[in-house]
């Protein structure tokens, strides 16, 4: 069995993906809540935004965490074109989910299944990613911790969701991302300690490209595009809802209907 390193790099990675994930889960929950605001083509636009940028942290947190990531008595490679692909399938699964967030009738049920859907995303992202690992030997998962790896990614998603949309403001809104980022690099470590690699030493080219050569470069500019694009959210004009009529719709969702009140007529 070879001797798995997560913190190669010391510190540096496991603090640098956990902000990139906080600054994704920050600009996609936000987008979401603008997407409220909107109708239409806006609102759309807003929930592309939202699972690009959720869909794009969880993907860069998790392969610059893997950039600390090595095995005694190996080198590791990374599959390009499934390394690619796994930032596609976190992409169109959030997408789903932030779509029913964003468009369900009964706001409960939506944060939901919404919750559920992110998770699933970032859950399928990793698996993806560790699939396009190439190494001397096989990888093998104790399933125990897979199944908890992806219950975290649930729960901490749904929560993060029902802090942004249900229960509302500006704290709140900071502590959801601060969630969603948690959620995000505990199912990852979770999942990294559900690793096993038993060695077959080998001279053998393996294929693929290295972490500085693929990972690193991607990373770098899907973090740049999570930078300006909290820039142009900050900077946008709010939807033409009012941000309390929208609260107090998000408040009768979770009430449920009520009694009309009665109306009395004043008389001097």
């Amino acid at each position: 069995m070879g001797h798995m390193d997560h913190f190669s790099a010391g510190w540096v990675t496991p603090v640098l993906s956990y902000a990139m994930a906080c600054v994704g889960s920050a600009l996609g929950l936000r987008c979401t809540v603008r997407a409220l605001e909107a109708d239409g083509a806006s609102k759309r636009n807003w929930l592309l935004l939202a699972s690009f940028a959720i869909g794009s942290g969880i993907w860069t947190m998790h392969f610059v965490a893997m950039m600390g990531f090595g095995v005694e008595g190996t080198p590791i490679r990374y599959d390009v074109p499934l390394t690619v692909l796994s930032l596609a399938i976190a992409i169109a699964v959030v997408s789903a989910g932030v779509f029913t967030a964003g468009y369900g009738s009964s706001r409960v049920m939506s944060v939901a299944l919404g919750g559920l859907g992110t998770g699933l995303g970032v859950a399928a992202m990793h698996y993806t990613g560790m699939g396009a690992l190439n190494l001397h030997g096989a990888v093998d998962y104790d399933p125990l911790l897979v199944i908890a790896s992806v219950v975290i990614a649930v729960v901490a998603a749904t929560a993060a969701l029902t802090l942004t949309l249900i229960v509302r403001g500006p704290v709140l809104a900071a502590v959801a991302a601060l969630v969603m980022g948690l959620a995000v690099s505990s199912m990852h470590y979770t999942a990294m300690y559900a690793v096993d690699v038993s060695l077959a030493p080998s001279s053998a080219e393996l294929s693929g490209a290295t972490a500085t050569e693929f990972l690193f470069p991607l990373a770098v500019l899907l973090g740049s595009f999570l930078f300006l694009a909290s820039a142009y959210v900050a900077l946008s004009p709010t939807g033409k809802r009012d941000e309390s009529a929208v609260a107090a719709e998000l408040l009768r969702d979770v009430e449920g209907p009520t009694a009309p009140a009665t109306a009395t007529t004043a008389t001097a």
